[in-house]
C-alpha cells in the first residue's frame, strides 16, 4: 500500500553546525562571512551526458525555537547512543588470526616425531593440514558470526570476501590432509591406495570427516560466482547450513586424532575453542535477532513512492535508538509475509534515525525487490543489526566527498546530511542515466541548500562518449579532490571504475571507503 501522507523524514532539515570537537583533524579557521542570498540554479537544466551541478549560495534560513524541525535536531556523524559502538580494526583481526594459526603449529611442532621414514613423514604433513583445517573451518564460521565489533570495524562486504578467500584454502588444506593420509597408510601397510582408502574408510571418525568433506566441497561450488547466480537466494543458504554440520563432523574426526587426543589439555582447549565459535553464532544469529523483534516490535508504518520502481519503506517501533544505528549502515530485513519472510534482505538506511522510525529505500531488482513495494502498513518486520563500517569513523579528512551511482545513494544520503562540516567540506556526487533514475532528488537539493554543500548530478548513459567519473572530470568537479576522504556507494562495475579513476586522481586507497552489498 502506498501514500502521500507527508513524515518528519520528509520535513527540510533545520540548519547543520557540527562541534568542532566532533570534526577529525578540523583546524581553526577564521569565521566565514555569510554570503549573499542568491537563487540556486534551475533544477532540471540538464544535458544528459554532462555533469550538472548544484550550487546552492543562499545562506542557512534561521530557526525560531518553536520551528518543528528545530525541535528534532541532527547531531552531526553520532550514533543514537552516546555509548560508542565497539569496533575491531582490521589489523588486529589478522593478528588474531595469525596467532592462533601460530599456535596450532606449535601445538603440531610439541607432537611431531623427526624421523626419515615415509610413512612418518606423510603422517606428519596430514597432521598438520588436518590441523589448520580444522582451525580454518572455525575461522570461517567466526567471521559470519555477525559479531557487532566484528562487523563495525571490518565491514560486512570484506568479512564476505575474506571468508570465500578463507574457504578456499580450508578446502585446500583439507584435500592435502586426506592426500597425505592416504599415502601415509598405503606406505605404512604395504597396500594400494584403493585398499587404502577402504581401510581408513571403515573408522567411523574419518568416514564423518569425508561426509563433511563432501558438505563443504558442496558449499564451495555453490559458492563459485557462475554456479551462485543461477540458484535461489534460499537454495544457497540451505546448502550453505550444510557447513556446520560438516564442521561438527569434522570435530568429532579430530577428537579421534593423535594430535588432540594425546593429551587432556589438548582436547580441553580445542573443544573449547569450538564451544566459542558455536555460542557466538547461536548467540549473535538467532538470540540477539529474536531478542530485538521481542523489544523492538518493528512493523511497516508506510510505503511510499520515490520514482520510477523504488520506494521508501518507514518502518516504526518501539526504543528504535538502542539499536544504535549509524548513517551509512544497513540492517539485514525479514519482512513476515508471504514471499519475503525466507530471506533476509539487507538495505541501507536511506535517513538518520528519528522518532523511532528507521527508513529504508528500495529499488525493484528481482523477485524479492518488487515484492517490498507491496508491503503493507503493520506487517511485522524482523531487523538483524546494524552491520556495516561505511560510518563517519573512517573519516580522517576535513573534507569529504560522498560519490553514489544508482541507488547506492541510500546510505550516502544520511551520511550527507550527518557528516560534520562548514560550507564546502562535504561535495556530493550522484551519478545517474538521466534524471528519472535520480532517487530523493528532493531531499539532497533541501540538505544541500541547508548545509551549503556541493551536490553534482552527473547524468549520462554508461556507455556515453563522456565519462564523468574519469580522473579529469572529478579533478574539475573536486579541484582538491587528493585532499578528500571518498565515500563509495553503487553498482559494482561502477565502483570498481570509480574507484580506478579516484587512485589515477591521486586518491590513496585508504582514504576511498566502499562496502560492497554483492558481498554483504
Amino acid at each position: 500500500m502506498t501514500t502521500e501522507a507527508s513524515h518528519p523524514l520528509y520535513v527540510p532539515l533545520a540548519p547543520l553546525t557540527a562541534p568542532r570537537a566532533e570534526e577529525p583533524r578540523r583546524r581553526r579557521r577564521p569565521p566565514v562571512p555569510p554570503a549573499r542570498p542568491a537563487e540556486p540554479p534551475a533544477a532540471g537544466s540538464v544535458r544528459p551526458a554532462e555533469p550538472v551541478a548544484t550550487r546552492p549560495a543562499r545562506p542557512a534560513r534561521s530557526v525560531r525555537p518553536t520551528d518543528p524541525v528545530a525541535a528534532r535536531p541532527v547531531r552531526p556523524s553520532a550514533a543514537p547512543s552516546a555509548v560508542p559502538a565497539l569496533r575491531l580494526a582490521p589489523g588486529r583481526l589478522r593478528a588474531g588470526v595469525a596467532a592462533g594459526a601460530g599456535a596450532v603449529g606449535l601445538l603440531w611442532g610439541l607432537q611431531a616425531r623427526p624421523s626419515a621414514r615415509l610413512d612418518v613423514l606423510f603422517a606428519s604433513g596430514a597432521h598438520l593440514t588436518g590441523l589448520l583445517a580444522g582451525y580454518g573451518v572455525l575461522v570461517l564460521l567466526l567471521l559470519m558470526a555477525r559479531i557487532p565489533a566484528v562487523e563495525h570495524g571490518v565491514g560486512a562486504d570484506r568479512l564476505a570476501r575474506r571468508h570465500a578467500l578463507g574457504g578456499r584454502y580450508v578446502l585446500g588444506l583439507i584435500a592435502a590432509h586426506a592426500v597425505l593420509a592416504l599415502c601415509g597408510h598405503a606406505v605404512h601397510t604395504h597396500a594400494d591406495l584403493v585398499t587404502a582408502a577402504g581401510d581408513l574408510l571403515s573408522y567411523g571418525a574419518i568416514a564423518a570427516a569425508t561426509a563433511g568433506t563432501a558438505l563443504l566441497v558442496a558449499v564451495g561450488i555453490t559458492s563459485a560466482r557462475s554456479v551462485r547466480r543461477r540458484l535461489r537466494h534460499e537454495t544457497w543458504r540451505a546448502v550453505h547450513l550444510g557447513a556446520l554440520l560438516a564442521a561438527a563432523l569434522g570435530f568429532v574426526h579430530q577428537l579421534a586424532g593423535p594430535d588432540i587426543a594425546g593429551g587432556l589439555l589438548t582436547r580441553w582447549l580445542w573443544s573449547l575453542a569450538h564451544a566459542v565459535v558455536a555460542v557466538l553464532l547461536v548467540w549473535y544469529r538467532i538470540v540477539v535477532p529474536v531478542r530485538a523483534a521481542l523489544r523492538h516490535d518493528l512493523r511497516v508504518a508506510e510505503v511510499r513512492d520515490e520514482g520510477p520502481g523504488v520506494v521508501s519503506v518507514l518502518i516504526r517501533g518501539r526504543g528504535v535508538d538502542r539499536l544504535r544505528a549509524e548513517p551509512g549502515q544497513f540492517f539485514r530485513w525479514r519482512f513476515l509475509r508471504r514471499g519475503l519472510w525466507a530471506t533476509a534482505l539487507p538495505f541501507s538506511l536511506s535517513a538518520p534515525v528519528r522518532d523511532d522510525t528507521l527508513r529504508i529505500t528500495v529499488k525493484a531488482l528481482g523477485d524479492h525487490t518488487r515484492r517490498v513495494r507491496r508491503l503493507r502498513p503493520g506487517t511485522r518486520v524482523l531487523a538483524t543489526g546494524p552491520f556495516g563500517a561505511l560510518t563517519a569513523h573512517r573519516r580522517t579528512r576535513r573534507k569529504v566527498l560522498l560519490l553514489a551511482g544508482g541507488v547506492g545513494i541510500t546510505p550516502l544520503r544520511a551520511l550527507f546530511e550527518t557528516l560534520p562540516g562548514g560550507p564546502g567540506d562535504v561535495t556530493l556526487l550522484y551519478r545517474a542515466s538521466d534524471s528519472s533514475s535520480v532517487v530523493l532528488r528532493e531531499e539532497l537539493e533541501a540538505i544541500a541548500r541547508e548545509r551549503r554543500a556541493d551536490l553534482h548530478f552527473l547524468l549520462g548513459p554508461s556507455d556515453g562518449s563522456f565519462d564523468p567519473l574519469a580522473p579529469r572530470a572529478l579533478r574539475n568537479l573536486v579541484p582538491d579532490l587528493a585532499a578528500h576522504d571518498v565515500y563509495l556507494c553503487g553498482p559494482p562495475a561502477m565502483a570498481r571504475a570509480a574507484t580506478a579513476s579516484l587512485r589515477r586522481a591521486g586518491v590513496p586507497a585508504s582514504r576511498i571507503h566502499s562496502e560492497d552489498f554483492d558481498h554483504a
